[in-house]
Order: structure tokens, then sequence, then C-alpha cells
């Protein structure tokens, strides 16, 4: 499918240039910012959308599109920077009506997974076209934090246009064409960048050396990027992760729903000899779904020990008879068997009894989307806000109102959780008693998080892996114009 483009001269002659050919493990499934939950649609839609709010290295919310005040605890007011009111993809300005007609939108929509979000907002009174007051049922200090939904244009809102196959936003980058291959056209000089996905990371790599690739990130084992630093003409670059890899658990399970059960599976997996030998560099172990350095993490959470004589006797107290038989559902990425093989291996010392299967990626997202599975393993990919803690945890935030797909419910932390939620940014010891519940009651067992890398031919520049692996300097990556032969072979470490 495709949408019609105008193009000046100019970007017509850049974009004649060659692609750069971007090879992705799993193409994005939505690219309407309404809906999209999965890694590569989050990543692909903050290029092709702008936001009224961002965030810095401390994940503290910033200014993306718009100022704002609280002008009292129910209400906020938006002003659009004026350097930013721009125009969208299609032509038309962007402007304080396009912003309230995005977050109105989703008062009509039924099966947005966004739309508990912001089912606190009262109403929204465009004053003019560059500012906007939103009024708010219930006081809430953490609003501004949430408004993170690219902006799109009112009149296709609509007309019922398609954003998930053809988005219109106004970020730098715009939609070109999406058959096999999604193409991305940026803004600023017609240069084309082309996303393939490539799911057997072996044809990935080999498509980089042979050049039918020029960059790939991610999702690879550390052997092929070991194998890959090697390449004379290849160089890869790695950086700390702040992804978070969990097992999440089906709490409404007759064994699963026992938090001794959960401590020995926890206690069951050695992440350290995982992270070792199986993970690229830049990865660790995690105890808390956001990062040590978010500005709400000032006390430090210890991952479980792996202590399988542990794990076995915390299973024998809370009467399980030995093995516990578990099902554990992966996608059929290579990396992701891998590491159910060897977790499988490791419970196996634990009296745990894992059986792996493995589905293609879209029937296994929607299998936990639906709640049917006992255990799975997934990524939380860009999480900048504690917020996170009530949409995956909160009971009533049950999909598909929230993402508690676990059906995890727990007086205690909705309690907790409605405090902090009370609180300003600067006030985190409410954060802090929140993390900590969950971090004894186990809703999900954390695994690490991931490091980053990026490897990409050596006439690619202005491109580094970034800690959450989004993909925004596709803004200003480029081709150099010289010949592989006359580069020197580099391989770069970024920390």
């Amino acid at each position: 499918m495709q949408m019609a483009c105008t193009q000046s001269d100019e970007v017509s002659a850049a974009s004649s240039k060659k692609p750069i050919r971007f090879a992705i493990a799993q193409a994005p499934l939505n690219l309407d910012p309404r809906y999209a939950t999965d890694a590569a649609s989050e990543r692909v839609n903050r290029l092709l959308y702008r936001s009224l709010v961002d965030f810095d290295a401390q994940s503290k919310p910033v200014p993306q599109l718009a100022r704002w005040q609280r002008v009292s605890p129910t209400q906020y007011r938006f002003t659009l920077i004026e350097k930013e009111f721009q125009k969208f993809h299609h032509g038309k300005p962007l402007t304080a009506h396009d912003v309230a007609a995005t977050y109105a939108s989703f008062a009509q929509m039924k099966n947005s997974p966004h739309s508990a979000e912001f089912s606190n907002i009262d109403s929204i009174k465009v004053r003019d076209a560059a500012s906007l007051d939103f009024h708010l049922k219930i006081p809430d200090p953490q609003f501004a934090a949430k408004l993170i939904i690219g902006i799109l244009p009112a009149d296709l809102i609509a007309a019922g246009h398609d954003f998930s196959h053809q988005p219109v936003g106004s970020g730098p980058l715009k939609f070109f064409a999406w058959d096999n291959t999604l193409t991305l056209q940026r803004i600023a000089d017609g240069q084309l960048i082309t996303l393939s996905e490539v799911r057997d990371p072996t044809v990935r790599v080999l498509k980089l050396i042979r050049g039918e690739a020029d960059i790939l990130q991610g999702d690879l084992p550390p052997e092929l990027v070991k194998y890959l630093q090697t390449q004379d003409r290849i160089k890869v670059a790695t950086s700390v992760g702040s992804n978070f890899s969990y097992l999440g658990l089906n709490l409404q399970d007759p064994a699963l729903k026992n938090p001794l059960v959960r401590q020995a599976i926890a206690h069951a997996i050695d992440r350290q000899a995982i992270i070792k030998q199986v993970l690229v560099p830049g990865s660790r172990e995690a105890a808390a779904i956001l990062p040590p350095e978010h500005y709400t993490n000032q006390s430090s959470y210890v991952a479980n020990d792996y202590d399988p004589a542990l794990a076995k006797a915390l299973l024998q107290k809370a009467g399980i008879q030995l093995p516990l038989k578990l099902v554990y559902k992966t996608s059929t990425d290579a990396q992701r068997v891998r590491l159910a093989t060897i977790m499988q291996a490791q419970m196996r010392e634990a009296g745990i009894a894992l059986e792996i299967r493995s589905l293609d990626w879209g029937t296994f997202f929607e299998e936990v989307k639906q709640g049917n599975f006992q255990l799975f393993g997934l990524t939380w990919v860009g999480i900048k806000t504690p917020e996170i803690y009530a949409k995956a945890f909160g009971s009533d935030q049950l999909p598909p109102k929230g993402f508690n797909r676990g059906k995890f419910i727990d007086p205690e932390l909705d309690s907790l959780i409605q405090t902090a939620m009370l609180q300003s940014d600067e006030e985190n010891k409410a954060w802090q008693a929140v993390t900590q519940h969950i971090h004894a009651q186990l809703p999900y067992i954390p695994l690490w998080y991931e490091g980053q890398f990026v490897a990409m031919r050596n006439d690619i520049q202005a491109y580094a892996p970034k800690a959450d692996g989004n993909w925004d300097d596709f803004m200003r990556i480029k081709r150099a114009d010289i010949q592989d032969s006359d580069i020197e072979v580099t391989i770069n470490h970024a920390h």
C-alpha cells in the first residue's frame, strides 16, 4: 500500500539516493500511536509523529511540542512551542485543535490499550490555535508525563483515516510506502530508509555482510555480535540497556497465585550465567521494571540469587508435588527460544519441569494479550514513567483496559499506587514503597535489562545505540560518499 507524496525537486533528488536499509527481527504491527504496543511500532511512531511531551536522561518529562503549567489540581494548560508549530505530512498546520482531537478520540475507542490512561480527562477546551486546557476528573500530578501519544491531524481523525497502515504525523520522517518492506522518508533531505523483517538472526547477519542490508540492531546472540566485530566492512557499537526483560505469570493459576511458588521460580534462574554466556555486552540484572538510573529509584533492589535448593524447598513448603509442571510461551525468534531452553535446564534443578511452546510473533503476542498462558517471556521497551506499575499490576487494569495480563489482584498494592499517583515528580518515597511491594510479591519475575548494540556497514555514519533501543538516530543517519574499500576498519564500543 502506498500514499502519494508531494515532493520538491530537491527532496526528489535526495530520495533518489540509495536507501539506507535496516534489517529488523519483527516488523511493526500498527502505526497508529493510539493502538501500538509492540516495540517496533513504538520506535517507528516516535519518528513519524511528535508528542506534547518527551523525557530527559533521568526520565523526567520535558516539552517536545508544548510547554505546560498546572493551573489548578485538575487543570493543565499546554501551549505549543512556536518553533514546533509545524505542519503535518499532508500539508496542514498542527494546532491545538489537532491535539484536542487526538486525545478526545480515546473516549470513542473501545479497544485501544491506551484508553484507560486518559479516562481521567473530563474535558478538553481549545483556547486558541496555540493553546488548550485539559480538565481532569480528579487531581493527577503525573498527568503531563502521560501525554506522549503522537499527535494526529484532526481532519483525518474525523474522516476515519487508517493511520495504522498509512500514518500521517508531523515527525522528522514520513510514511512513503509499505508492502513487504516499510519505507520512510526523512523530511529534511528526502533520504529513504527501509525496514525489512528478517526473522532469522543468521540471515540478518549474512545480509549485512553481503551488503544487502546496511544496519541491524539488537536481537542477536553474542556470538554473532562477536563474529560481526571480526568483519572488515562492519563496525559494531554497544551500550548499556534499560529495556526490562521478565517472565510474565498467570496469577489466576492455582500454583502461580502462591507467592512461595513465584519466589521459587525467581530463585531457579541463574541470571548472571545467562547474561555472561548468552546476552550482549551492556546487559545487567534487573530487580524492577524501571532501571537504577530512573529518577524514582533512590533505593537499590537486589535480584533473587540463583539457589535451586532453596527454590525446591519453597515449592515443597507451598505443598507442590514435584516436579512442578509449567508451560512457557515465547516467540520463534532463535535467541528467545535459546533463552527459554537455558531457563528450562536451570529450572529442572529446582524441581520445575518447563515445557516450551514457541509461536510466531503475532500469535504469541495475541496469546499474551488474551491472558492465555501460564508463563511467558517479554521485554518492556522504552518505559519512562512509574505509572507502568499501575498499568501492569493495578486491579482495575485488566485487559483490554490495561496491561495487567497476569490478572494480579492486590488491594494493598492498589492503595500504594493510588497514594503515589497523587505525589509530585519530586516526591519519590511513595513510588519506592510501590516498587518494594512489587519486589516482594513478584507478579513478574525480573530478569535483566538487555544491552544494546548496532552493527552497520562502514559507510554508515551518525548512528549509535540508545539504552532503550530507540531508532531516533534515523533523524541524522547518513551514508558516506566513499567506497567500502577506502574506509579504515573500526570497531566502536559506546558506553
